[in-house]
């Protein structure tokens, strides 16, 4: 090799020591990686027992949330994390969207993304709720946004699909003490468009109303 061939040589490999030092760019992979960081730590500092769907459904679809106790569960199902905190099935007038049905639910929730310890969004002291359109497919739910803080936000009528897990086990009813609440930790997957692009999870707290009647703010 001559001199100048070997002075470019070890010019290109500068340079592309150079470029590949300057490379910035996480990759997909790293970002979901991240991501499951960023859960299972949420996960340990919210003391978050995980049980498995075989307990849940054992456990008449419950997730035990005791105070006193300790007893903090969730259930994870195709990659959500899911607490039912609140499941009015005993109440008189209860009933859960039945198969064919199409309903109007109103949806009282904050939106906190898990990796940056921030509060994106949240309806809860306002008056007007996201209403969502929500029809249950043979079991399959599907949903859309048609008003509130949500579709304003990300300019869709897109529910995020993280939200629909917990249809097939909720019931409603229109008391006010009866609320149907649940908590969700969402990975990108099933998030939000703005999730989904920059592979980010949110945990939401989420009420479920059939109707507007009421104060919501009201615990």
């Amino acid at each position: 090799m001559t001199a100048n061939k070997l002075k470019n040589t070890l010019l290109y490999a500068l340079l592309f020591m150079f470029i590949v030092a300057c490379d910035d760019t996480v990759t997909y992979s790293e970002m979901k990686e991240k991501e499951i960081e960023a859960i299972n730590e949420y996960i340990k500092e919210k003391n978050i027992d995980i049980i498995t769907f075989q307990q849940f459904i054992a456990q008449d679809s419950v997730t035990v949330v005791d105070e006193k106790s300790g007893r903090n569960e969730y259930v994870e199902i195709d990659g959500v994390y899911m607490q039912i905190v609140n499941n009015p099935k005993g109440a008189d007038d209860a009933r859960k969207i039945e198969e064919g049905d199409t309903r109007n639910i109103f949806a009282c929730y904050t939106e906190y993304n898990i990796q940056d310890a921030d509060t994106i969004s949240s309806n809860k002291y306002y008056s007007a709720h996201d209403e969502m359109r929500v029809t249950n497919n043979s079991g399959s739910y599907s949903a859309t946004f048609t008003s509130g803080m949500m579709k304003e936000l990300y300019s869709s009528s897109y529910v995020p699909t993280g939200w629909l897990v917990p249809f097939s086990y909720l019931w409603f009813t229109r008391s006010q003490s009866q609320h149907t609440k649940v908590n969700l930790i969402v990975p990108h997957t099933k998030g939000t468009s703005n999730a989904t692009t920059y592979v980010y999870p949110c945990f939401y707290e989420i009420r479920f109303y059939p109707e507007t009647l009421y104060d919501y703010n009201e615990e």
